[in-house]
Formats: C-alpha cells, structure tokens, sequence
C-alpha cells in the first residue's frame, strides 16, 4: 500500500460516511420527525463509504491487476486489513439496507439502527488503526490517540455533511435539532484536544522514534505543512466552525426578526468548514508522518 493523497481521501470519505449514518440514526429516535435529514444521511454513508473503499483498493494496488485479492484477505483473520475488509463490507450491506427501506417509504428498525452504528463505530476507528499497522513506525500514527482522534472527526465530518445538505433543502429540520448544535460545540473542541494530545504524545516519543517523531510535529506547527495546519484544520476547520456554533447560541432566545434566515449562510459556512478541517487532518496525518530511522 502507498501512504499517499489517496488513502487520505478514504479516511475522509469512510469516516463521513460513518459520521453520517449514526446521526441518521440517531434522528429516527427523536421526538420530531426529520424525513430530508434522514435521507441525506442515509445517502451520504453508503456511497461515501463505497468510494473510500474503492480508493483503497486502487491505493493497495489491486483492482483490475488482483481483482479477488481482498476477498482472500477474510481467510487470515489475524491481519487488520481483513478486519477492515469485514467491517467495510457489512457497513455498506446495512447502509444500504437502510437507504433501500427508506426510499421504500418503510421505517427501519431500531436494530438495524443499532448494528449500522456499531458498525459505523468500528469503520471510523479502523481508518485510525489502518494507519498504525502499517508495516514501517510512524510516530505520528500512534496506535492510543489516532482511532479516537479519528472516530471524533468521523462524527464531526458526517454530521456537518448531513446538516450542509439538509440546510440547503430544509433548514427548518436542522435548526430544530438540539442534538446537531450540541455536537458542533463538542465535538471540534474534543477533536482540538485528542490533536493536541497526538502531538504531545508523538513529540515527546522515546528511543529510535524520537527523532521521526520531533520531525512530524515540527513539520505540522512549523515546517512545510505548518500552513495547511494552522490556517485549514485549525482555523477553517475547528475554530470557525465553533465560532458560528457559539454565536447562533447566543442569539437562539432573539425573538424570530428573520434572523435565522440571515445565519443560515454562516451555518453552512460553518458545516463546509468541518469538511475542509476533516480532510485536512487526514491528508496531514499521512503526509506529515516520518518513519522511524528516516530523519536519522
């Protein structure tokens, strides 16, 4: 497998379409019925999750050249990237699943619901654990910070990708959502932390990996790819994004002048935002990481 620009684009897409489908989920347990929210959300994971994968099997160098190579991989249970397959291909069956129900005008069941967010949970960590059995150490892929970092910006990338789209067609639906305002308050905070935490922890790397490990960390806060890190994922990703969240909280108890109208712009501003933040960090995470014995 190459580390390249495209592996971060299937950590992007698989991680969104998790995201995705659990507030899909999670919408067909609230009070109020959200139809186009959940729709979108249960578009969006399937074929978010299917373009992933097929670019990583064009990343793993299989395709047309090996086209039954990872159906082999299911008969050696003991590497990840079976698992990977396994858990990539029952997401996709019961994504789908739900997205066929629901376009048949049918209620999914709560179990179905229930199997598609674990699965779902263990998608978004596996882009994370994906990156830390790789066969060479990176410091930056630290196997404790990099699933959870990544299972935080799955939820963060899937949820800003659902409320774009249902902000564009019934914003009514996501402003009457308590759950997706408390989710952009957390969640961008919590994914600035657990980042934090990954580049202490990759910083302060001991023996043959401390020096690929100060490498990764100077080259995201002051070297080559300090620009994308601090303008795309820290700025445009987690601290615009917030700043829109907090505002729109302070002006919630307004009395209605039309100014929800006037803040729809800023919230789907802030959802693109997400995106841009989500890919950024994966496209940093992979690109930035300094193998071990490679900066000696």
């Amino acid at each position: 497998m190459v580390w390249d620009e495209l592996i971060a684009c299937y950590l992007f897409l698989a991680g969104l379409g998790a995201g995705a489908f659990v507030l899909g989920a999670l919408s067909s347990w609230s009070k109020t019925s959200k139809p186009h929210l959940k729709k979108a959300a249960y578009l969006i994971a399937p074929v978010a999750v299917i373009v992933g994968t097929l670019l990583l099997v064009v990343d793993a160098r299989a395709g047309l050249h090996a086209p039954l190579r990872f159906l082999h991989l299911v008969s050696n249970l003991s590497s990840v990237m079976a698992w990977g397959v396994i858990i990539l291909s029952l997401f996709i069956i019961v994504s789908s699943a739900s997205l066929i129900l629901l376009l048949a005008k049918k209620s999914t069941p709560k179990a179905l619901d229930v199997v598609g967010m674990v699965l779902a949970l263990c998608v978004a960590a596996y882009t994370g654990v994906l990156l830390g059995d790789a066969d060479i150490a990176f410091p930056l892929w630290n196997m404790a910070v990099l699933p959870a970092l990544f299972v935080v910006s799955a939820a963060s990338t899937g949820f800003a990708a659902v409320l774009l789209a249902t902000g564009l067609v019934a914003p009514e639906e996501t402003r009457a959502y308590p759950l997706a305002s408390k989710a952009g308050i957390v969640l961008p905070v919590l994914e600035a932390v657990l980042i934090a935490v990954l580049l202490i922890v990759t910083a302060h790397a001991e023996g043959s990996a401390a020096v690929a490990g100060s490498a990764s960390v100077e080259a995201l806060l002051s070297g080559s790819y300090a620009p994308a890190f601090w303008i795309c994922l820290v700025v445009v990703g987690l601290v615009l994004p917030l700043g829109i969240e907090l505002g729109s909280h302070r002006v919630a108890a307004a009395p209605e002048d039309g100014s929800a109208a006037k803040r729809r712009p800023l919230a789907l501003a802030g959802e693109v935002g997400v995106l841009i933040g989500g890919f950024t960090l994966r496209y940093l995470v992979v690109m930035a990481a300094v193998a071990v014995g490679a900066a000696a």
